[in-house]
């Protein structure tokens, strides 16, 4: 005989009857499982220092998921992780927790790019330094790279926890996935949580292979054919989201990162 589990319950109360969705309560706990094992990747890996970074994920167009702010991303559990409005304010929280104010700019995201479901932001430190040199990462180089993230531009510098990063990474976020924050960080969407995640690390692995080529003194450029092979590709493998072409010397010719 076949089980039944239901969908909600509605629970008597002396207030009133309370509406239970469960279904909606088991996502939201699959998805705050889903943040804080990712908090751990990006702790254990280095991509974010002491309390650093943020991770959001999209219930729907008026709720979302939000790590707390003062918490180190290693040491998260499901309670601390935060339910807010499309403002930003807390709708569910355990006492002592309140969103970071930087979750502007994951808002600014979840505005701009309806099919978006995740942000993470970080300070990884390879990508992290091609920010502060002022050095995008738009060379044709890697093919992993290019068919996942693409070019990877860098938004102009803003004061961190203002409107000023909403505003400074908006010319972006319609044509990359991936965007370094001058000066400051990097920041990836996608469909999930962990292909946000993805992104940060083939970001990071990315950043870290050419600053290790740079120091050999030359980085070899694809031409603009092999660019243009790989970036089909990615309607072969069904990829979503939003790429950037890359910038691409004639005939695969070497080129200096500058």
């Amino acid at each position: 005989m076949p089980s039944f589990v239901p969908k909600a319950l509605t629970i008597p109360m002396k207030s009133g009857a309370y509406h239970l969705e469960i279904s909606s309560m088991a996502s939201d706990l699959t998805l705050k499982k889903e943040i804080v094992e990712i908090g751990k990747r990006i702790w254990t890996r280095g991509y974010v220092a002491s309390n650093d970074g943020n991770i959001t994920a999209k219930l729907n167009d008026d709720t979302y998921l939000t790590t707390p702010t003062g918490v180190s991303k290693g040491f998260m559990t499901t309670e601390m992780i935060i339910k807010c409005d499309r403002a930003g304010a807390p709708i569910s929280a355990r006492k002592g927790f309140r969103p970071s104010s930087e979750i502007k700019m994951h808002l600014e995201v979840y505005k701009e790019r309806p099919d978006v479901r995740a942000v993470v932001h970080a300070h990884p430190p390879y990508a992290t330094s091609f920010a502060v040199a002022g050095i995008p990462l738009n060379k044709c180089v890697l093919p992993e790279a290019i068919i996942v993230i693409g070019s990877v531009p860098i938004a102009p510098y803003g004061l961190p926890s203002t409107m000023e990063i909403p505003e400074k990474i908006r010319p972006f976020i319609q044509t990359s996935d991936a965007i370094l924050l001058a000066n400051h960080g990097a920041l990836t969407m996608g469909s999930s949580v962990l292909d946000a995640y993805h992104k940060m690390e083939t970001l990071e692995h990315t950043a870290s292979i050419v600053w290790k080529a740079i120091q050999l003194g030359n980085v070899n450029v694809l031409s603009p054919e092999e660019r243009d092979r790989l970036m089909a590709l990615r309607g072969q493998y069904n990829l979503t989201g939003r790429v950037s072409f890359f910038d691409a010397v004639p005939g695969g010719a070497a080129s200096k990162v500058r």
